[in-house]
């Protein structure tokens, strides 16, 4: 398809900034005259207005629907993102939580019944986990891992062990490592074994009076249950040293088993993934970490606490915590929204998610592993991770697979991540997806896997039915665009490169 037409179906990849349509008089929006006595005298006022496009609002929304037809959502079809837990969200949750949105925290009147929902929350998390005690603040996962590996720095600083280092898996998510170093500890990677899962023996073997902690994703990103985590735990606490849990993947085990149970000391968990509440395009999320008692008092500031039953308040002395890791109450409206989902559901139906999360990856595996390499042969639970190593015999990659995807309708999976597997093609269907949408997804991916023997030319052009078709990535990354600005008048602008 030429440059041309396509132009022509997709307006949009053409279109242009609103300052480069702006043209004087096109605003004709009249503003009413200000009133006697406004503005008053002290009111400071900038008389030097800023440089605005002069558009018409037709011409605006046009521009921004536009534009917005370029996304790719969830609500318009399966993202398989690995890891990612991309998942259709019950709108009921939104329109809950949207009644708080308009409370101010320091309404008094309003504050009882937001602690109250907080702490709801709190205790389901804790009860599904395992673990007594925990914060909701954390902004993120990788902020809750921050504040998990900070709660971990206090305990050992308070047993005057400046202990160091500590260990993570190569099967471990890949914010493990920054998580750590900005906390202050170094790391330091350790193998997992050939069925893909990290084994006690191997644990044993790197532990010494300077490990402080082993930060273990379970699953692990292969989508394997971790079978020797009881085991690792045992020997960890011998050493004196933590077991902290990555629960970003908790979507596939709750209702079904508890961290805590388990000898984990320190979690965070993705409400933003597991508990229904969005993700994706920077945010909001939330990291709730979740402790044993006996780290419970370097938690950080503000504590939430029942003073009596029914009554909730914050408590801010904390004096062996570690302070403030986020404003106050952290992003509510995704807390509360967590809490209508666990709530709708309630037991049974968590667990049911948890179990068709991992019958719909299952369903996928087996359906795929004839038609591309399965690289580890142990049970998977959410995800699974394919690799490209029978494309490369055609001169194709796992870009190209994904690529082709794009052809189908579909967003492509998790690339070239974890970075165990060479060329990784990371897939996570979740609980949300019907077994119709599954099925299509399995003939585009053996559509892909005839065309690699067939015409295997064809997919290093792809996609060619998207409104922007293949990227030069290595040239778009050796000329980056990345500012823009203005000249004199509104017309008129540049790139700066």
């Amino acid at each position: 398809m030429s440059g041309e037409s396509l132009v022509r179906r997709f307006p949009e990849i053409e279109e242009p900034l609103l300052i480069e349509r702006s043209a004087e008089g096109r605003n004709t929006h009249l503003c009413p005259a200000p009133f006697a006595g406004f503005p008053p005298d002290n009111l400071p006022l900038n008389e030097t207005l800023p440089v605005l496009p002069d558009l018409s609002e037709t011409e605006c929304v046009r521009h921004f629907t536009r534009l917005s037809r370029l996304n790719y959502g969830v609500d318009q079809g399966m993202y398989p993102l690995g890891s990612c837990t991309m998942k259709y969200n019950p709108k009921i949750a939104e329109e809950i939580a949207r009644t708080f949105a308009p409370i101010h925290p320091a309404d008094p009147r309003a504050m009882p019944a937001v602690l109250a929902c907080l702490w709801q929350l709190k205790t389901c998390l804790q009860s599904l986990c395992g673990l007594p005690e925990g914060t909701l603040w954390p902004a993120a996962g990788a902020h809750g891992e921050l504040t998990g590996m900070l709660i971990i720095r206090k305990a050992l600083d308070a047993r005057s062990e400046p202990r160091s280092t500590v260990l993570i898996p190569d099967t471990a998510h890949g914010t493990n490592p920054a998580s750590c170093t900005i906390a202050g500890f170094e790391t330091r990677n350790i193998p997992s074994g050939p069925d893909g899962t990290l084994e006690a023996a191997t644990v044993a073997e790197h532990l010494d009076a300077d490990t402080a902690a082993l930060m273990i994703t379970n699953p692990n990103t292969l989508g394997i249950f971790e079978r020797d985590i009881a085991r690792i735990a045992d020997l960890l606490h011998e050493n004196g040293s933590y077991l902290y849990m990555d629960g970003a993947n908790m979507n596939a085990l709750v209702g079904v088993a508890r961290p805590g149970d388990m000898g984990v000391d320190c979690l965070h968990l993705n409400l933003h993934k597991t508990f229904g509440t969005p993700h994706g395009g920077g945010g909001p999320g939330s990291g709730p970490v979740l402790v044993t008692s006996q780290l419970a008092s370097y938690l950080p500031v503000p504590l939430l606490v029942e003073d009596e039953p029914g009554s909730c308040v914050l408590k801010w002395d904390a004096p062996q915590g570690i302070g403030m890791v986020h404003t106050c109450l952290g992003n509510t409206t995704v807390l509360l929204k967590a809490l209508v989902n666990i709530l709708s559901l309630g037991p049974i139906g968590l667990r049911q998610g948890a179990t068709m999360a991992c019958l719909n990856a299952n369903y996928l595996k087996r359906c795929l592993e004839k038609d591309f390499d399965l690289p580890y042969a142990a049970e998977t639970l959410h995800e699974f991770v394919l690799s490209d190593r029978r494309l490369k015999t055609h001169d194709l990659t796992t870009m190209d697979v994904a690529k082709a995807l794009m052809d189908y309708g579909f967003h492509p999976p998790t690339v070239y991540f974890p970075l165990v597997v060479s060329g990784a093609l990371m897939i996570e269907p979740t609980e949300t997806e019907s077994r119709e949408e599954l099925d299509r997804v399995v003939d585009a991916m053996r559509g892909i896997a005839a065309a690699a023997e067939s015409a295997p030319e064809s997919l290093h052009a792809a996609p060619q039915s998207t409104p922007v078709e293949r990227v030069d990535e290595v040239r778009a990354a050796r000329n980056l665009v990345l500012t823009w600005r203005m000249h004199e008048s509104p017309g008129k602008s540049r790139v700066s490169k």
